[in-house]
């Protein structure tokens, strides 16, 4: 029996133990994260697969912490807590990285940003965009898509060698160019995360935790693709030695 399913109608939902509802409210935060539009309780809760009065309860301890918020008419998203709790995530990379970011921002008129390797995924940590630009193409912090696709789980594989890739990231293959951005100091794709995107990526090595990547993403460009690629990974090797 699925444990989340809602309960027959006009029965009360069964007790949770604390380590379920714990599990129920960072499920229900997940969901608020990706929709696109705020959700009534009711569409949360069939999201989640629980009783609507489950997710009523859950709510109401995530809005206390301010990790949610509701609207007027009584639809709920992400509150201002969550950017509090971000904050503090990956501090020390945040803080060396933003300077190196404006940087490649500005001068390649590209957006700029750090993704982190999360299980399965890279999630965008930071980001940023040109100041003078109207046609950057967006990345937004928390935007997630697989390690195995696009330059920045290309250069995060390249920071470690097929052998130490298996252990850490076992049914995951370590795709080849991987070995040959290892080579380079940066890795390179183009419309596999995103149609028609280009980006670009060097790997960052944070000392006692898993590798990040530092890249771009771009539509055209003027830039040679080899320059940028030297340019993230000056980048990427500055804010090594901050954080060693």
């Amino acid at each position: 029996m699925n444990p989340t399913a809602a309960a027959p109608a006009g029965a009360a939902p069964a007790q949770a133990s604390p380590s379920q509802t714990l599990s129920r409210g960072i499920r229900a935060l997940e969901i608020l994260a990706a929709a696109q539009n705020p959700l009534t309780i009711a569409e949360l809760a069939d999201a989640m697969g629980v009783h609507r009065s489950v997710a009523y309860r859950i709510l109401r301890t995530l809005e206390d912490h301010s990790l949610l918020v509701r609207d007027d008419a009584g639809r709920v998203q992400p509150g201002p807590g969550l950017a509090v709790l971000a904050r503090g995530v990956s501090r020390n990379l945040q803080t060396a990285a933003l300077p190196e970011l404006t940087h490649l921002a500005n001068t390649l008129d590209m957006t700029a940003f750090v993704a982190v390797w999360d299980h399965l995924d890279c999630i965008t940590l930071v980001t940023v965009e040109p100041r003078h630009s109207s046609a950057t193409v967006a990345q937004h912090p928390g935007t997630r898509h697989p390690v195995s696709a696009g330059a920045p789980g290309i250069a995060i594989q390249s920071a470690l060698t097929e052998a130490e890739w298996a252990q850490l990231a076992p049914g995951i293959p370590y795709r080849p160019e991987a070995a040959d951005a290892r080579r380079a100091g940066y890795s390179a794709s183009h419309d596999e995360v995103i149609a028609g995107v280009s980006s670009l990526a060097a790997p960052v090595r944070v000392p006692g935790g898993r590798p990040a990547a530092l890249a771009v993403v771009y539509i055209r460009s003027a830039h040679d693709p080899g320059t940028v690629g030297a340019a993230l990974a000056e980048s990427a090797a500055r804010i090594e030695r901050q954080l060693a």
